[in-house]
């Protein structure tokens, strides 16, 4: 559990919807920042790091998709909770922000209390790993509070969702999960995601770990799901 008030950045350039975000969330007690387009919000997450940033699709000069890519391209920052906001609700859409590294994705126009569940979901997500895990197999390895991950030596850069996934799959090699069980160990159980939200994920977590050289080591069970191969 934090101990302060967990601090939520909203980027986002409506004026009406940041007064909307910001009554909401600071009436269920998070202490709230904004930025209007994509260099602050950059400049914001490294001067007073957020818990979780809510970041619109469409910004000025730059867009959301582009300041995902660059918060998970940087170390200090890269395992940051971001849960994009998008006026674009087609599949295809959904999996470009997915594949931008986003941990969630809400299509406007949506309710508070939506949103306000996807918070909690995402935060509670952020802070349940035990800080002193350490899973190995085959290869691969994951210290948890480093949030680090290596495969025969070789670093290993995962976003937080990939991150989740993995640690679930590590837990139990060889165990078929089912894309409702993955949802519910790595997502949370009240996470509104589709499951096929799911396949994006295992697949970015595939291309990451399958290192150039060596086996696939996530099995898809057709019509099951996945498992770590043991």
């Amino acid at each position: 559990m934090m101990s302060r008030a967990p601090h939520i950045l909203v980027v986002e350039d409506e004026s009406p919807l940041v007064e909307v975000l910001r009554y909401n969330l600071e009436l269920e007690g998070y202490r709230v920042s904004v930025a209007t387009d994509g260099r602050e919000a950059i400049e914001r997450v490294h001067g007073d790091p957020p818990d979780l940033v809510i970041l619109d699709w469409m910004l000025p000069e730059q867009s959301g998709l582009d300041v995902c890519r660059e918060i998970r391209r940087d170390p200090l920052v890269k395992t940051l909770p971001i849960i994009m906001l998008t006026a674009r609700g087609e599949e295809a859409d959904r999996v470009r922000g997915l594949g931008a590294g986003a941990d969630d994705y809400v299509v406007k126009p949506f309710s508070p209390s939506e949103l306000l569940a996807r918070v909690r979901a995402v935060l509670r997500r952020s802070t349940t790993a035990s800080p002193d895990e350490t899973l190995v197999h085959s290869g691969l390895a994951m210290d948890v509070a480093a949030h680090r991950v290596t495969r025969d030596g070789q670093t290993i850069h995962l976003g937080p969702t990939e991150f989740r996934l993995l640690r679930v799959l590590l837990k139990r090699p060889g165990r078929v999960f089912s894309r409702e069980q993955l949802l519910d160990l790595a997502w949370g159980r009240d996470a509104e995601v589709d499951l096929r939200t799911v396949d994006v994920h295992i697949r970015r977590l595939r291309k990451a770990i399958n290192l150039p050289g060596t086996s696939d080591i996530i099995r898809t069970v057709r019509g099951s799901g996945y498992a770590l191969a043991d």
